[in-house]
């Protein structure tokens, strides 16, 4: 695959939260993680961040053993650290202990440089009518693609 072609995305976080600021962070991986990663062998949907000792771990990530690895193979769900500057550190730590709101893994790509990159955002939990409303937005814009495709 080429760079542009890796696009993992975590289609549930617009679904499940409305998304505020977004933040693009580099991450710390090994040789094999970031070879799944390139094969587009990722997960992000269960994953979710914190902020621990002016850091900010992913959790919960699934990056699939390499094929071609060895007994340097990395562990499948281990935690990632992600690397960002200080103030984006602050604006994240003070978001998520307000009440309702978490930081939330968008999309994992691959820059231009060839580095594994990830788009975090403040999410804030959306309600059960929301949810609903979302969902008659998306099939009343399909309906209309429909009607003008004829």
């Amino acid at each position: 695959m080429k760079a542009n072609q890796v696009n993992i995305k975590n289609k549930k976080a617009h679904f499940n939260y409305e998304i505020g600021d977004t933040f693009t962070a580099g991450m710390v991986l090994t040789g094999t993680e970031i070879k799944s990663i390139r094969d587009g062998k990722a997960n992000i949907g269960d994953a979710y961040c914190i902020v621990e000792n002016g850091e900010v771990w992913i959790k919960g990530m699934h990056v699939s053993e390499y094929f071609y690895g060895s007994y340097n193979n990395h562990s499948v769900k281990r935690d990632r650290k992600l690397l960002l500057n200080k103030k984006e550190i602050a604006k994240l730590h003070k978001a998520s202990l307000e009440p309702g709101y978490t930081i939330v893994p968008i999309r994992i790509f691959i820059s231009e440089k060839g580095y594994a990159k990830i788009v975090v955002g403040i999410g804030r939990g959306k309600r059960q009518y929301d949810k609903r409303q979302t969902i008659k937005e998306r099939e009343d814009k399909r309906s209309i693609d429909r009607f003008l495709k004829k």
